[in-house]
C-alpha cells in the first residue's frame, strides 16, 4: 500500500513518529514497513524528501455501487438454538430497510433449522435463506465462508450484518476480506443516511469517543453488533419468503473436524437478560462492599454488575463487568452505586430504562445520564434502600 524509495531517505525518522500504528521502522536511511501498517499514508505526507509514495489504487476497486441493494443479517445458532443477538440484528435491520425501501433477508446455516425461519420473519425479515444440512450444525469456518460467500456474490446485499459474537468475529472478517470491503466492528449504533451509506458508531480510542465509520466506495457495507444494543420486538405475523438453499460438503471443508463439544456450565451471572442489576465501582471504598449491592440485588431479584475500575482492583470477577470490554446491558432498572460515569462504562448501559445513580461526587457524568440522581454517601443510602424493602 506504500512504496518506498529508500534512495531518498536522509533518516530523519519523521515518518516514524507520525505513524500512529508503528507500522514503518527505519534503520539507517533505510525505511521499512511492519505487520502494523494501516496504509493511511500518514508517513506520506510527512516525508520532506518524497521518498514514501502511496500506491495508486487498482482499477476496478471501486465498486459499482447501484448494483448492490438489500440488507442481509448472518443469523447465528448453536446447537439448533437461535442465539437473540439476531432476531436484535433483525429487528434494527427492519429499520434501516425501511427508510432504505430494500427488502431485508435472514440467512440462517444449520441442520434441522427449519423452525426458526418463522421467528425470523416476525422480527422483520422478507426472506429467511436456510442451509440445512448435518455438516452445518456445528459453526465450522471453511463450509460457513463457502456457503456464505456464494450466496452474497449472487445476490448483491448492499449491507451485511453479524453479531459480535466469538462467531462473527471469526466470520465477518473473512467475509470482508474475500469481498475486498471494509468491516467495523462491535458496533453499538447503526443509521443510514439518504444515499444508502451505513453509518456504523463504535467506541474508539479506549472508549474515549464514539466513532462514526463509513465504507463508501465499496459493497457489501459490514459490520458487526455488539449483543444486547438493540431490543428484539416482533413486529408482524404475515408470511415471508423461504428460499432454501441446497448446499453439498466439500472435502476442503474437513480441514478442521469437531471431535466433540464439551458444553459451558452455565454462568452465575446472566447480566444480559437481568430485568435489575445493581452496579458497583471504585466509589464503593472496598471490595467488602459488594455484599451491600449483592443484598439489594438479591431483594430485587436482580444481579450485580460492575465498572472495570472495580474489576481490575479485584473485588469483583469480570463476568459481573458492564461496559466497553465488558457486557452490553439493557435492564429495566440500573442502579450506579459509586460509579463516576466513564464513558467507557456509559456505552455498555446507557439504554437501561430506568438509571438510578448514587454518588457522593455531584460533578460525577454518571448524573448526566441518569433519570434519578441520589447525591451522598452510598453506605447511608443502599442501607437505608434495604431496610426500606424489607418493610
Amino acid at each position: 500500500m506504500i512504496a518506498i524509495f529508500a534512495e531518498k531517505c536522509i533518516g530523519c525518522r519523521l515518518c516514524e513518529r507520525a505513524c500512529l500504528f508503528g507500522g514503518i521502522a527505519v534503520s539507517g536511511k533505510t525505511p521499512t514497513l511492519t505487520d502494523q501498517c494501516t496504509g493511511c499514508g500518514a508517513c506520506v505526507s510527512i516525508c520532506p524528501k518524497g521518498a514514501l509514495v502511496a500506491d495508486k489504487a487498482q482499477p476496478g476497486q471501486i465498486h459499482h455501487l447501484e448494483a448492490y441493494r438489500g440488507i442481509f443479517v448472518i443469523v447465528e445458532q448453536r446447537s439448533g438454538v437461535l442465539q437473540p443477538v439476531s432476531c436484535e440484528l433483525i429487528t434494527a435491520a427492519r429499520r434501516l430497510a425501511d427508510i432504505r425501501g430494500v427488502p431485508l433477508s435472514a440467512v440462517l446455516l444449520g441442520n434441522n433449522i427449519s423452525r426458526h425461519a418463522l421467528t425470523l420473519v416476525a422480527h422483520g425479515a422478507d426472506t429467511v435463506y436456510i442451509a440445512d444440512a448435518p455438516f452445518l450444525e456445528h459453526y465450522r469456518t471453511l463450509p460457513y465462508v463457502r456457503i456464505l460467500t456464494e450466496l452474497i456474490a449472487s445476490k448483491t446485499p448492499e449491507i451485511v450484518l453479524l453479531g459480535a459474537t466469538t462467531i462473527g468475529r471469526d466470520l465477518a472478517p473473512r467475509l470482508a476480506n474475500h469481498f475486498r470491503t471494509g468491516l467495523t466492528a462491535d458496533c453499538t449504533d447503526l443509521s443510514i443516511d439518504n444515499d444508502g451509506t451505513l453509518l456504523q458508531t463504535r467506541p474508539a480510542f479506549g472508549g474515549n469517543i464514539m466513532a462514526t465509520i463509513t465504507t463508501p466506495l465499496h459493497r457489501p457495507q459490514m459490520a458487526t453488533v455488539r449483543p444486547g444494543v438493540f431490543t428484539a420486538e416482533p413486529i408482524r405475523t404475515g408470511q415471508g419468503e423461504i428460499v432454501h438453499i441446497p448446499v453439498t460438503e466439500c472435502s476442503v471443508d474437513n480441514v478442521v473436524e469437531i471431535v466433540r463439544i464439551e458444553p459451558k456450565q452455565k454462568p452465575a451471572v446472566s447480566l444480559e437478560q437481568a430485568q435489575v442489576i445493581v452496579a458497583g465501582g471504585r466509589g464503593i471504598g472496598e471490595g467488602k462492599y459488594f455484599a451491600m449491592l449483592e443484598e439489594l440485588a438479591h431483594l430485587l431479584n436482580g444481579e450485580v454488575g460492575a465498572s472495570r475500575g472495580a474489576v481490575d482492583l479485584g473485588w469483583i470477577g469480570h463476568e459481573h463487568q458492564v461496559g466497553q470490554t465488558g457486557k452490553t446491558v439493557r435492564p429495566r432498572i440500573y442502579i450506579a452505586c459509586g460509579i463516576s460515569g466513564a464513558v467507557q462504562h456509559l456505552a455498555g448501559m446507557q439504554s437501561s430504562d430506568i438509571i438510578i445513580a448514587i454518588n457522593n461526587d455531584p460533578h460525577a457524568p454518571i448524573f448526566q445520564s441518569a433519570h434519578i440522581g441520589l447525591l451522598g454517601d452510598v453506605h447511608a443510602i443502599v442501607p437505608e434502600i434495604i431496610r426500606q424493602l424489607r418493610q
